[in-house]
């Protein structure tokens, strides 16, 4: 496990490029002005140990050296010493829709990025509690399993597109069902799944579903996202609208978010339904139902002691500057051999 104390320090790597474009245009000057000055031969006469390799292993030495005191700057750190923590929390698993439908752009920027957001900002203001992710369309996957590792959770939770499963549709019954799958302990009570969807089921399942996994002890919230007056559904390349998804009929489709199968799916595992316009009320409803739940005392390991690893790239940066300094741009008795760049010819 490793930290990176200031990451703002990765702007200086923009330097290189700099540095390696300075170069080019230099040498593209130095090779301009000198053919005005001479022709090939009388240059090479004239300075025989000029050497347009040396040249160049001094500005990659140059961009190590630079990249290195980034790093140093940087700060990396390694974890040393793995502790097991005692908790108190919540096991939460979210679904979240990645059906096709949830690429229309009714809610700003789409339904999808819009449930991302959500989700984002939920996990932000939990503490203790472990999370769990699952992306389902016709049908469900697993994204990722109970933890206490939110940075991996957030990570998993922005490369989730409608592209990920090939199944399309939007069964929520195999969400319920494989969500049922992530809660280890038959012993406790305050399990939670939040689906985050337009509501539109295909598979008319969920409410008996839900109402299955209410009687196994897992409560069920669902966020709506969409509008109920709906939207067509884009067809995009490379960002650029190029049409509109259609029915066999050649009719543009427009989905609608279904509030009502939401509510049926909350109330019949004991949760409730949030409309998912407003990020703010989301988050604090969801903070107030997890507060007014009973917390579950569970043991996790995490890194307790970091230690910094700065000085590593330092000293490597100051060996390439170093190195950089003594390097000579003329050629040595060695490298005259080699014949690099076929400078002899």
């Amino acid at each position: 496990m490793y930290q990176l104390d200031e990451k703002i320090w990765f702007w200086a790597l923009a330097v290189i490029p700099v540095v390696v474009l300075l170069f080019l245009v230099l040498q593209f000057w130095k090779y301009r002005t000198q053919r005005k000055f001479a022709d090939k031969e009388l240059l090479k006469k004239l300075s025989p140990n000029t050497s347009l390799f040396k040249s160049v292993l001094k500005m990659v030495v140059l961009c190590l050296a630079f990249a290195c005191l980034a790093l140093a700057l940087v700060n990396p750190k390694i974890g040393t010493k793995l502790e097991t923590v005692k908790r108190e929390g919540v096991d939460i698993v979210f679904a979240i829709d990645v059906s096709k439908s949830m690429l229309a752009e009714d809610i700003a920027p789409n339904r999808l990025e819009k449930s991302k957001q959500l989700v984002t900002q939920i996990i932000n203001n939990l503490a203790s509690d472990r999370i769990g992710i699952i992306a389902y369309a016709g049908k469900a996957f697993p994204q990722l399993p109970i933890t206490t590792d939110y940075a991996s959770a957030k990570m998993f939770l922005q490369s989730m597109n409608t592209d990920m499963l090939s199944s399309q549709g939007t069964a929520i019954n195999e969400a319920i069902n494989l969500a049922k799958t992530y809660f280890d302990d038959e012993e406790q009570t305050n399990r939670v799944l939040i689906i985050i969807s337009d509501g539109e089921d295909h598979s008319e399942q969920a409410a008996a579903v839900a109402e299955e996994a209410s009687e196994e002890g897992i409560r069920i919230f669902t966020i709506g996202v969409g509008d109920v007056k709906g939207g067509p559904i884009p067809e995009k390349r490379n960002g650029v609208v190029l049409n509109y998804k259609k029915d066999s009929q050649g009719e543009t489709v427009i989905t609608k978010l279904n509030e009502e199968t939401l509510k049926n799916i909350a109330s019949e595992a004991n949760g409730a339904y949030i409309n998912g316009k407003s990020t703010k009320d989301v988050v604090e409803n969801i903070r107030e139902i997890l507060n007014a739940m009973d917390k579950t005392e569970f043991e996790s390991k995490q890194f307790a002691d970091f230690k910094s690893q700065f000085q590593w790239f330092l000293g490597f940066g100051i060996f390439f500057l170093l190195l950089d300094i003594f390097l000579l741009e003329r050629k040595t008795a060695w490298l005259k051999k080699l014949n690099l760049f076929n400078e002899n010819l």
